[in-house]
């Protein structure tokens, strides 16, 4: 890979392009391709696959795309992208290709629209047009990086392209990283570099197109989902529809065992009046900001100016969604511009630009040290901000191998996700951490499991480890739902889900709602009560965040940061020696984190009253109980002895270790969870022939 270094200078860019890298793939050379000096570069010509980067400004391929002969935009419809997209997302594609498509042919250019096997389709279009170039923005998602790889593969492999291509890697530099093996392991180590984000770019003008192309149509949204469905079997699509059911609706819909009235989606009449009304809320839902660039960046405004009132229409009904969307203080910004910063149709640094910009303004060219002086634009710039780090921290382990495990990258609902895999086959195994630690918190338990040939998964949950924090309202059900969606994502098959402390009443939940994601229940050292005589008048999903919450959350991380050490001790009673320097340093690392504090506020609205002898109904002889008896947290013998009497069917084992068993005794633990799965699954195998 070499690197591409422009000498061009552009208004708003302070730093040179040395955020693209370009592999040629006829001739195995290294070289610097400087695209301003190249005596060549207006002879070459391009294609640029647009993915998640559905904008015109502030686009550095673009930009250096601009200088050649000829630009062929391109959006590939393809269903391994497509499949991670919720409805409300695809609304949201529509309208900015739509938006993109427009302001490519005001340049006299276009976008071309394709379906199918992207490799496939960019091979044939290089061969088509001639291309020397392939630009295509680099991603941390693991399924989209193989994806990437297959396209570099199927274009370095091609027999029919017999000239010099290269492929051009690129991203957005939000700071001026030079090597990303040396970032920080610490969002307060990264702090102290002090790098001053980087300004972003005027929106690039591509070459007139003169070649005659077909360019095809977009798709109506029915359409795209039934291409989207067409490759699908019954027993994914029945699980796909899962995701659409909120936990909350289904739960209560349990809890009354009557059928609840879902609200419906607004028709398609409605979303045309809204859009003649020139509104930026343009879904069904109509509660995420749509459209293209110049609409967002409208949208913007009105939100960073929301305390200083206005007449304008379409300016009040952001202020309106704004305070509908502020679950807790700076919430709204995430919720509303979350989904199109997440397809790229604005830029991270675009946002942080137009905040500073603003606040600049409200402050006569000055920034105060002591803070923002509007609550919108703390909002704005610190969710860019902390979007940034846990970005930088996903592509560093992605191109970095550092860590006990190899970890891979999922995204979900735009939020960045851990997790890793070990095994080929087998039964497949989910293992879900407690509050405060992260996967590798099964350090001694993921590689001996998978060797007694099971498939096993670790996930960091939302809000922990090196998986993002975003600011928004955490419960018990949004992680329930983010590991249901896992399982159906990326597993794809039944799991046999272990849990520990809080992340056992997770699965419990889980196991409960969706039981044909599940074979069987492990729980160790389980958060959740056990109440004799449940009734659903006890469920509430009422959740406030109050400034005592805010309060305690910042008192408890103080005193966290101060007593680690002894209370992870507190926490291995038989073996303080596995509460060691590296286990310590890793839960610090991640207590300095953006948006760790909101993460603890659930702690003081976390909603355990539905029971465990309620959620497991329906699994006996399929839910195993790991307890360790000298939990500094809980009587165990009087939970075990609660359980035994409420809930039946339940395999019992006692352990001489405190609230970890899996990390105090991972010999002991991986022997009896591996007897456990082979004895289910015989069962399972027994009762699929019967």
């Amino acid at each position: 890979m070499a690197l591409l270094s422009f000498s061009r200078s552009f208004t708003l860019l302070s730093s040179p392009f040395h955020f693209f890298s370009s592999r040629s793939i006829r001739r195995r050379r290294s070289f610097v391709c400087s695209l301003s000096t190249a005596t060549d570069v207006r002879s070459r010509s391009a294609v640029l696959w647009f993915k998640h980067d559905l904008r015109l400004d502030d686009h550095p391929a673009l930009s250096a795309a601009e200088t050649h002969r000829f630009v062929l935009p391109l959006y590939v419809f393809d269903r391994r992208i497509l499949s991670r997209y919720s409805d409300d997302m695809l609304e949201l594609l529509l309208f900015a290709l739509e938006d993109l498509r427009n302001s490519l042919k005001e340049q006299g250019s276009n976008l071309m629209i394709q379906y199918g096997c992207a490799e496939n389709v960019i091979k044939e279009l290089v061969k088509e047009v001639k291309a020397t170039d392939v630009f295509i923005e680099e991603e941390v998602e693991y399924e989209m990086r193989q994806l990437i790889g297959v396209v570099k593969k199927t274009l370095e492999t091609s027999s029919s392209l017999d000239w010099n291509l290269d492929i051009v890697m690129w991203r957005t530099p939000f700071y001026d990283v030079k090597n990303l093996k040396e970032l920080p392991a610490s969002y307060n180590d990264f702090k102290k570099q002090k790098l001053l984000p980087t300004s972003p770019l005027l929106p690039a003008t591509l070459p007139v197109v003169e070649t005659e192309l077909d360019w095809g149509p977009l798709p109506t949204f029915s359409d795209l989902k039934e291409f989207i469905k067409e490759k699908l079997g019954k027993p994914e699509e029945s699980w796909n529809l899962m995701k659409e059911m909120p936990a909350e609706v289904l739960l209560k819909e349990n809890l009354s065992k009557s059928s609840e009235t879902i609200p419906k989606s607004l028709n398609d009449k409605s979303i045309e009046q809204r859009r003649r009304d020139k509104s930026v809320f343009v879904t069904r839902k109509g509660d995420i900001v749509g459209g293209g660039t110049n609409t967002l960046l409208n949208a913007l405004a009105a939100y960073l100016r929301y305390l200083e009132g206005t007449a304008r229409d379409d300016w009040q009904e952001v202020h309106e969604r704004l305070r509908n969307a502020e679950t807790r203080e700076g919430a709204s910004f995430t919720s509303l511009f979350g989904p199109a910063l997440c397809l790229g149709i604005i830029s991270r640094r675009r946002v942080h630009y137009e905040a500073i910009k603003y606040e600049k303004e409200r402050n006569a060219g000055f920034l105060s040290p002591f803070g923002y002086s509007a609550a919108s634009v703390a909002a704005a710039a610190d969710a860019v901000c902390s979007m940034e780090w846990f970005w930088l921290l996903a592509l560093k382990s992605q191109v970095s191998n550092e860590g006990l495990y190899s970890i891979r990258i999922w995204r979900w609902r735009g939020h960045l996700i851990q997790y890793t895999v070990v095994g080929l086959e087998g039964p497949a195994i989910l293992l879900v951490h407690g509050f405060g630690a992260f996967l590798e918190h099964y350090r001694d338990n993921i590689n001996a499991i998978a060797e007694h040939g099971n498939h096993v998964w670790g996930i960091t949950l939302l809000g922990f480890g090196q998986s993002e924090k975003p600011n928004i309202v955490y419960t018990e059900l949004l992680w329930a739902e983010m590991l249901r969606d896992f399982i159906i994502e990326v597993v794809g098959e039944p799991v046999h889900l272990v849990g520990n402390s809080i992340g056992g009443y997770f699965v419990s939940i889980v196991a409960s709602l969706w039981p044909s994601l599940v074979k069987s229940v492990i729980l160790m050292n389980t958060a959740g009560n056990v109440i004799p005589e449940f009734s659903s008048h006890r469920f509430t999903s009422e959740r406030q965040t109050s400034a005592a919450a805010r309060l305690g959350a910042q008192l408890l991380l103080f005193y966290l940061r101060l007593n680690i050490r002894n209370t992870l001790k507190n926490f291995y009673p038989t073996k303080t020696n596995r509460a060691d320097d590296w286990l310590i340093n890793e839960m610090l690392r991640a207590s300095y984190d953006p948006g760790v504090t909101v993460v603890l506020e659930s702690i003081f609205s976390f909603d355990l009253s539905i029971p465990l002898n309620y959620l497991l109904e329906g699994y006996e002889e399929k839910v195993l109980i790991l307890q360790g008896m000298k939990d500094p947290l809980l009587d165990s013998k009087a939970k075990l002895a609660i359980l035994k009497e409420h809930c039946t069917g339940l395999a019992i084992r006692e352990l001489d270790a405190g609230h970890c068993p899996h990390d105090e005794q991972p010999q002991k633990v991986n022997s009896i969870v591996c007897e456990w799965v082979v004895a289910v699954e015989r069962k399972l195998t027994a009762n699929s022939y019967s």
